[in-house]
């Protein structure tokens, strides 16, 4: 009961979230009905027994994400919104027919190709047995621990040289007089 209880709730609060950010007229409303929609992605993450992306969820996006978001939106103003006649922003012109012509063409291989490889999971799902959900977090601490130790050093200095180069990028720069 409380796992039914659980997905609706998530469901409900993924699908408003999402639906209130495309009809937001204001930025700041609109990253708070983001964080709702990232919230109930983690509750549906939850429900499918996947702790571990759950945990993820709520620290990476709607921690940092948003948090990241909101001080951009404060930062630069958030303000110009220009609207046309049918209440809608008006947004530039992204790009040209050719664009247009390769980004559709680029979404119809992609949905033929989750197509191709989600039609055989369908059709040969008459034996399944479903396993029970177990914790993830353990297996995942002791896998970057013990086997993966290098791809998760690696990771971290990446991060620190992002980190840098980010310091580096937004100091501000002397001017030299001669």
């Amino acid at each position: 009961m409380f796992a039914n209880t659980l997905f609706l709730l998530s469901a409900v609060l993924t699908l408003a979230g999402a639906v209130l950010v495309v009809y937001s007229q204001n930025l700041m409303h609109a990253c708070i009905y983001l964080l709702a929609s990232l919230f109930g992605v983690a509750g549906l993450y939850a429900c499918i027994g996947a702790d571990f992306l759950a945990a993820t969820q709520l620290v990476v996006y709607a921690g940092g994400v948003i948090i990241l978001m909101l001080f951009a939106i404060m930062l630069t103003g958030g303000t110009g919104n220009r609207t046309n006649k049918y209440g809608l922003e008006k947004i530039p012109a992204m790009g040209n027919k050719k664009t247009f012509m390769i980004a559709a063409f680029a979404a119809i291989v992609s949905a033929l190709i989750v197509i191709k490889v989600t039609i055989p999971v369908f059709q040969n799902n008459k034996n399944l047995i479903v396993a029970a959900n177990a914790p993830t977090v353990e297996r995942i601490g002791t896998l970057l621990a013990t086997d993966h130790i290098l791809a998760f050093e690696i990771s971290s200095v990446m991060l620190l040289g992002a980190l840098i180069g980010a310091a580096v990028i937004s100091r501000p720069r002397k001017e030299i007089h001669d």
